[in-house]
């Protein structure tokens, strides 16, 4: 039985690396950078865009040693990163840029290969010559991976032999005086940039061959990062020797200087043919097999996943390649294809450099053995943007728009990997410094932020309570539904996975859900309420029904008394189940002199019911009732003034009652008969009162609609309700 080719540093990163590093755009367009920057201009460009690839592959390097990295290189460490829609929406991207790369190092052999044999150097000959090359190297891969990386030493020898023969050729370019700088005649340098970005890409050329490697965890950081420094060195010692041997015109209009200037001429076309070539062969080597990856993951269609032989060679994906690749040859103009490239691979590599970033700063597992520091990530990050936003910024929009729309469909799609993303341990950093900080601070009673334990127990009104409980909760409240499992053996309580409920109803609420065995319902209230939560975010509220037909439970009066000792804050809804909420048109709140804690919350409560979608419209209403003859207009100021501290817009009604003395919840019955939604507070009494109080309230819950019943915790602020009389 054969077995799978694996490569080693030298021969699977190292060596596609810098041949794609030192190729097309070193010998056909490096003096002509040169030439319209100036030599200082020139540096600059080269380490700019080196400050990309550096920070780049010293990413990509730190996440290759942390996790085992599977075929498809920079796709594979994005998806397992960031997650499917973000590493397939960049996967697709890179793919396609990979296949135009191709393209860009075909159309710049097509120009030294015409050039040298005088076969026309039109557009449309430039693509005969491309397709031809295509076809010819596609072939080459068809036949053999081993075969296409083993023609790469001699490509790198010519290379090698092509530079010296540069060093050591005429003078007889010399310029009078080295342009330092571009000149007014100068192509921009945004464009200059575009060109000459596509040279520092190579090092994506290894990381794509991940999945033949014999030790990627040992490779691509020692391939990558040799290939980039070489490279590195290589372009700048190029650019000063051609800035002071070969005068500023001919650098910018003659592409084939470096063949005209050299010792032996035929090296230096070895070189370029041998550069052009190879780059372009390992564009076709490694972009199918970054479609094969994501074809595995089912991103693209499942045709472009299927292998042939030992090797899986990725025959499908590399005809979809070979296909994007002849309509990059037919666009027939380098420096065009050169800054398309450029658009997609900037953006590919912003996303690496973040993903590490998030990695080395959110993942507590992340354990590279090739450290480096986070800021690096980020730095690549910026980097990445701020230059494509001054090269093109309706190119970098554009770009960032087909991205944007490639991960919203992944998301849609829903396309699972066995391996959790960054985003859950960035949030769960997120969340861990922010409840540190809550915590660190001493709780003031400025803002009421609901933190609700609810019970909404199991009946066919159920979702009105779980949607009252998320209005009075607000837009940044927590709402933790508990559903109680009577056990009263409670021989064996839920596994915590267990516990965890999830359903469509409560995910479109925004609600988390729990079910727990209990041995019955009061203590298993009582245990939650003492229990549950954690610093920072404590529950500060319990929310369930009105307990009809328990006015004379004991169990139910101990409960009550603990949950009054903890403090919560309480609310009780009792539902009308045939009005329900009418039409959420509108709430009557009523206050009284004793009221003066529940006031207050209550007119939190109006403030986040007022916000909600269903009760927007509204009317709100302060019902006041004078039992004390104090003047109308001074309780009126007094609540208007109260009202707008809060920033609640509502209706005051006051209602005098020293004459009368009606009972309260006479007057409620009169003036809330058809209200929507009436909210009242609870006043203090000893729990020994506690059964007439509920047999009352259930009298009055006959004559009005739904009702929500407030007690506030002791945290609240005291409003001035009780005025003095006149």
């Amino acid at each position: 039985m054969s077995t799978k080719k694996k490569f080693g540093t030298f021969a699977g990163v190292f060596t596609p690396s810098i041949l794609t590093i030192l190729g097309v755009i070193m010998y056909m367009r490096l003096g002509w950078v040169v030439g319209n920057a100036g030599l200082i201009g020139a540096i600059v460009i080269i380490l700019i865009a080196h400050v990309i690839s550096v920070s780049t592959g010293l990413s990509v390097s730190s996440v290759a040693t942390d996790k085992k990295i599977g075929a498809g290189g920079i796709y594979y460490v994005l998806s397992r990163s960031m997650g499917i829609p973000i590493g397939g929406s960049i996967g697709i991207a890179l793919s396609i840029g990979t296949a135009f790369s191709i393209a860009l190092y075909l159309i710049g052999f097509a120009e030294s290969f015409n050039a040298y044999f005088d076969l026309g150097l039109s557009v449309n000959d430039f693509r005969l010559t491309g397709t031809i090359a295509l076809l010819s190297l596609t072939v080459i891969a068809l036949i053999s991976t081993s075969f296409a990386l083993k023609t790469q030493y001699i490509i790198l020898a010519a290379i090698l032999v092509s530079l010296i023969s540069v060093f050591l050729g005429t003078h007889e370019f010399a310029p009078q005086s080295v342009n330092m700088f571009s000149t007014a005649d100068s192509i921009p340098l945004e464009v200059v940039f575009a060109v000459f970005f596509p040279a520092v890409t190579g090092f994506t050329a290894g990381i794509a061959m991940s999945g033949d490697l014999k030790d990627p965890k040992r490779s691509i950081p020692r391939g990558t990062l040799i290939a980039i420094g070489v490279g590195l060195l290589v372009y700048i010692l190029l650019a000063v020797f051609m800035a002071y041997t070969i005068n500023t015109e001919v650098l910018r209009t003659d592409y084939n200087i470096l063949m005209k200037m050299a010792l032996f001429a035929p090296a230096v076309v070895a070189g370029i043919w041998g550069a052009t070539l190879s780059s372009a062969l390992g564009g076709i080597l490694g972009g199918p097999r970054i479609l094969q990856a994501m074809s595995i993951d089912k991103v693209t269609p499942k045709i472009f996943r299927k292998g042939k032989g030992v090797n899986k060679e990725p025959v499908n994906a590399l005809l979809m390649v070979f296909i994007i690749a002849e309509a990059g040859i037919l666009i027939g103009e380098l420096d065009v294809i050169a800054r398309v490239v450029s658009m997609f691979y900037l953006t590919a590599y912003g996303f690496i450099n973040i993903s590490f970033f998030l990695e080395s700063w959110a993942n507590p597992d992340f354990q590279p053995s090739f450290k480096v520091k986070r800021w690096i990530g980020l730095l690549g990050f910026i980097a990445c943007f701020a230059v494509m936003f001054k090269l093109d910024m309706i190119a970098m929009l554009g770009a960032l728009a087909v991205i944007g729309g490639l991960y919203f469909w992944l998301q849609r799609k829903e396309v699972k990997l066995q391996s959790n993303d960054v985003w859950r341990s960035v949030w769960e950093n997120v969340v861990n410094k922010g409840l540190k900080k809550i915590d660190a601070e001493e709780s003031e009673m400025t803002n009421w932020n609901p933190n609700i334990i609810l019970f909404s127990g199991q009946s066919d009104h159920q979702s009105y309570l779980l949607e009252l409980s998320k209005a009075v909760s607000g837009r940044t409240g927590i709402v933790t539904n508990f559903k109680l499992i009577v056990d009263k053996d409670y021989d064996i309580p839920l596994k915590k996975s267990e516990q965890i409920v999830r359903n469509e109803e409560f995910k479109d609420l925004g609600i988390f859900a729990r079910q727990i065995k209990v041995r019955n319902i009061y203590s298993g209230i009582t245990i939650i309420a003492s229990a549950f939560g954690f610093s920072g975010v404590e529950p500060n509220t319990i929310m369930m029904g009105w307990p009809k037909g328990l006015e004379n439970s004991e169990e139910y009066s101990k409960m009550t008394q603990t949950l009054l000792y903890l403090d919560y804050n309480l609310l009780y809804l009792d539902f009308d189940r045939k009005a329900k909420f009418g039409n959420y048109q509108s709430v009557d709140f009523w206050w009284r002199e004793t009221d003066s804690k529940n006031a207050e919350m209550m007119l939190n409560i109006a403030r986040f019911i007022i916000a909600s979608p269903k009760w927007n419209n509204a009317t709100i209403r302060v019902l006041f009732v004078n039992n004390n003859n104090v003047n109308t207009d001074a309780i009126h100021d007094n609540i208007s003034q109260l009202v707008k501290d809060l920033r609640v817009l509502v209706d005051i009604k006051i209602i005098n009652n020293a004459v009368e003395q009606m009972p309260f919840y006479t007057i409620i019955e009169q003036e809330s008969r058809s209200t929507d939604l009436t909210i009242l507070g609870i006043p203090n009494f000893k729990i020994e009162k506690q059964a007439e109080f509920v047999l009352r309230t259930n009298h009055l819950f006959d004559s009005i609609g739904s009702t929500l019943l407030v007690k506030a915790a002791n945290n609240f602020n005291e409003l001035d309700l009780d005025i003095i009389q006149e």
